[in-house]
C-alpha cells in the first residue's frame, strides 16, 4: 500500500469514528443503598463482584469517596441539589423542606440542554408533593425509567438506576434477604467465621456475624444487577459513548455504619468509566486508583461539566472529571441531625489523613434508642449484652453515657476509628485545626441544623424556604452569633456568661443555645441561673422554654419545669412534642411525677402528621424504662 493511499484511509477513519461519537456523552449512574466499600475494586479480600470489578478496570476507582450524612434522604437532598442538606434545612430525616425559587434539581439543567433524564426510580429528596422543584426534572421518573424510553435514539441521555436490594432491609428481613439473593451459586455464599473484615465494635454472636454474611450476599447479588445493565448499554451499541457511575448513598445498614459520620457511615465505592472518545489527556488511565478526596456532593457538578452544562452558582461541590478542573478537595463535609425520632447534632470533617468529630449534643449517649434500627438483630444483641454487662470494652464505648465533646481519629492507621486522639498533646495542632475548619464551614454554609427544628417550621412559613433563614434576615450577625454559641455550649463552664447572655439574645434561636448550655453545665450553675431560667420558662418561643425546662431538671430542680413540659407535650406542634418527649426521656426519675401525662401522649394525635409516631416513640421507651415495662409501639 502506497503512503498516500494510508493516509486517505486513516483519514476516512478518523472521520467515520469521529461521525460516530456524538459531541456529548450519554451518563448513567448506578446507584445502590446501605453498602459501604465492600467491592472487590476496593480492595476487600471477601467480595464476589466480578462484574463491577470489570468495569472498574475499564475506569478510574476514587476510593476515598465521601457521603455528606450517614443516612440516605438527607444525602440524597445533597446529590440532587448540589447542595448541603444543611444549607438547605433538608436534613433532618423524613422533613420537607421548601426549596427558593432559584434552585433547581440538576437533571432539569441537563434537560433544558437537550438531555433525555429518566429515573428508576428512587427519589426520597426530602421535598414536600408538588413542590415546584420536582417538576421539569425527569422525562421519566418510575419503575419503568430507561433510556431506552427516549422517543429519538440520537438524544443524548442521563439515566439513573438504583438497586434496594442492598438497604438495611435486606440485612434484617428473612424474607427480602431470600428473595434478593435467591439467584446465587453456592460459589457466591460467605462463610460466616471466614470474614476477617469483621469489626471490633459488634458482638461476636451467631445473629451479628450472619448479617455480616448477608451484607456481601446481598452485594454479589447487586453486582450482577449492574453487570446486567452495563450489557444492556454494550448490547445497544452505546457503551462507548457512556459514561458510567457507580456509587452507594452511605455505608453499610448496621449500627454505628449508617446514620453515623465515621469512614463506616460515610466511606463509599465509586468507580467512574469514561470512554476513550471523552477522556481528557493524562486525567483518565483505566484501572487505575484515585486518591484524591471527593464528596457526593461533587456528583452533579461532574455530570452538568461532563454534558457541558453550565454550573449554577449556588453549588457547593465541584467538579472533578472533565477539562479545566478546579483545585482538588483538602476537606470532606459531613452533618448528622435528626435520625426519625431522635437529635443528636454531630459535624464531622476529614482530610487525607484525619477525621475530626464535633458532638454538639455529647450528654446523649451514642447509641439512643431508635425504634427502626433497634429491631436489627445486631443492635438486639448488642443491647442485651451490654444490658447483661458481658459485652466486649470496644463495642462497650458506645453505650458510655455521654459522648467526648470532640473525636479526632488518624484514620489510615485506625481504620475503624477506635483511638480517639482529641486529647493526645501531640496531635493538638491538628485538633484545632480540623475544628476552625470545621467551624468555618458552618459559617459559609450557614448551617442551618443549629436552628431548632420548631422555628425552621415557623420561619419557613414567614420566608417560603428553610434555605433564606440565615440569609435574608435583618440581623447580619445571626449566622455568626449562631455558630459560636452552638459552640460555646458544649465547652464547660468558662462558657457560662456567655450563656447567660444569650437568654436575653433577640433570636430565639440563640435563647434556645443559650439554655441548652446551661443545662449541660449542670448543678455548678443552679445558683447564679436558676432565675433566669424560670423567666425563659415564659419565653414567646415554646423550643426555648423547652431547653429552660431542661436546664432546670439538670439543675436539680424539675418542680416548675414539668409542667411546661407536659403542657407541650399536650398541646404544642409536631417537632416541639418531640423536643419535650426527648427531655422527659432524658431526666429519667424526674420524669415520674408527671406519668399520667407521659402514658395520655401514648395515645396518637390525628392532627399530627404521621398522628406523631415519633413522640409516641420516645415517650413510650421513656416509659418502659421506667416502669419495667416492654410495650411496643409503630
Amino acid at each position: 500500500m502506497n503512503l498516500l493511499r494510508f493516509i486517505t484511509l486513516l483519514s476516512v477513519g478518523t472521520s467515520l469514528l469521529t461521525a460516530a461519537t456524538p459531541d456529548r456523552p450519554n451518563i448513567v449512574w448506578l446507584s445502590t443503598e446501605d453498602i459501604s466499600p465492600h467491592i472487590g475494586f476496593m480492595g476487600d479480600p471477601h467480595a464476589i463482584t466480578p462484574h463491577l470489578d470489570e468495569f472498574a478496570n475499564e475506569g478510574v476507582v476514587y476510593n476515598r469517596t465521601y457521603t455528606t450524612a450517614g443516612v440516605c434522604a438527607p444525602v440524597r437532598s445533597a446529590v440532587i441539589t448540589g447542595m448541603y442538606q444543611s444549607s438547605l434545612g433538608t436534613q433532618h430525616m423524613r422533613s420537607a423542606a421548601h426549596l427558593p425559587d432559584h434552585i433547581q434539581l440538576f437533571p432539569s439543567y441537563l434537560r433544558q440542554a437537550g438531555y433525555y433524564t429518566s429515573n428508576n426510580s428512587k427519589t426520597d429528596y426530602q421535598l414536600p408533593k408538588g413542590e415546584p422543584a420536582l417538576k421539569g426534572v425527569w422525562d421519566d421518573s418510575s419503575g419503568k425509567g430507561h433510556w431506552r424510553n427516549r422517543p429519538d435514539s440520537d438524544q443524548p441521555f442521563f439515566a439513573v438506576f438504583n438497586f434496594g436490594g442492598t438497604h438495611e432491609s435486606g440485612i434484617e428481613s428473612d424474607s427480602k434477604y431470600r428473595d434478593v439473593t435467591a439467584n446465587l451459586t453456592a460459589a457466591e455464599r460467605q462463610d460466616t467465621l471466614a470474614l476477617t473484615t469483621y469489626p471490633p465494635y459488634y458482638p461476636e454472636t451467631p445473629n451479628a456475624r450472619e448479617n455480616w454474611k448477608r451484607n456481601y450476599e446481598l452485594i454479589t447479588a447487586m453486582d450482577a444487577w449492574a453487570g446486567d445493565l452495563i450489557q444492556q448499554l454494550k448490547d445497544d451499541g452505546l457503551y462507548e459513548n457512556t459514561i458510567i457511575f457507580f456509587w452507594s448513598d452511605h455505608g453499610i445498614g448496621l449500627p454505628r455504619g449508617k446514620r453515623w459520620l465515621y469512614e463506616s457511615g460515610t466511606h463509599i465505592p465509586l468507580a467512574v468509566r469514561v470512554p476513550a472518545a471523552y477522556r481528557i489527556p493524562g486525567q483518565i488511565t483505566p484501572g487505575t486508583v484515585d486518591r484524591q478526596l471527593i464528596s457526593s456532593i461533587d456528583f452533579a457538578p461532574t455530570v452538568l461539566h461532563l454534558a457541558g452544562v453550565e454550573l449554577p452558582p449556588q453549588f457547593q461541590g465541584r467538579p472533578f472529571l472533565g477539562a479545566n478542573l478546579p483545585p482538588t478537595r483538602e476537606y470532606i463535609y459531613g452533618a448528622r441531625d435528626r435520625m426519625d425520632e431522635r437529635y443528636d447534632i454531630i459535624r464531622m470533617v476529614r482530610d487525607q489523613r484525619f477525621r475530626y468529630i464535633r458532638n454538639y449534643e455529647p450528654l446523649k449517649t451514642y447509641y439512643q434508642y431508635m425504634n427502626t434500627p433497634e429491631k436489627g438483630t445486631t443492635m438486639a444483641d448488642l443491647r442485651r449484652l451490654h444490658d447483661a454487662g458481658t459485652l466486649a470494652p470496644i463495642p462497650e464505648m458506645f453505650f458510655a453515657p455521654r459522648k467526648p465533646v470532640e473525636e479526632l481519629y488518624e484514620v489510615d492507621l485506625d481504620y475503624h476509628e477506635i483511638n480517639n486522639l482529641a486529647d493526645d498533646p501531640a496531635y493538638a495542632s491538628t485538633l484545632a485545626r480540623l475544628r476552625e475548619v470545621h467551624l468555618q464551614w458552618v459559617r459559609d454554609t450557614r448551617d442551618t441544623g443549629l436552628i431548632p427544628e420548631p422555628i425552621l417550621v415557623t420561619e419557613e412559613k414567614r420566608l417560603g424556604n428553610r434555605y433564606d433563614i440565615l440569609r435574608q434576615n435583618d440581623d447580619a450577625t445571626f449566622s455568626t452569633r449562631l455558630a459560636h454559641i452552638a459552640n460555646q455550649a458544649s465547652t464547660g463552664p468558662d462558657a457560662l456568661p456567655e450563656l447567660v447572655a444569650a437568654l436575653d439574645d433577640a433570636q430565639p434561636s440563640i435563647r434556645y443555645w443559650g439554655a441548652i448550655g446551661i443545662g449541660n453545665i449542670g448543678r455548678p450553675a443552679a445558683n447564679s441561673t436558676t432565675p433566669l431560667l424560670a423567666t425563659a420558662l415564659r419565653d414567646e418561643s415554646i423550643i426555648v422554654r423547652v431547653a429552660a425546662a431542661r436546664a432546670l431538671c439538670r439543675l436539680g430542680k424539675p418542680a416548675k419545669a414539668l409542667p411546661v413540659l407536659t403542657a407541650v407535650l399536650r398541646d404544642g406542634a409536631q417537632w416541639e412534642r418531640l423536643h419535650a418527649a426527648n427531655v422527659l426521656d432524658e431526666i429519667d426519675e424526674q420524669a415520674r411525677p408527671v406519668l399520667a401525662a407521659m402514658h395520655t401522649a401514648l395515645e396518637p394525635r390525628p392532627d399530627l402528621e404521621q398522628a406523631g409516631k415519633y413522640t409516641v416513640r420516645v415517650i413510650n421507651r421513656a416509659l418502659n424504662q421506667l416502669e419495667g415495662t416492654t410495650r411496643e409501639v409503630r
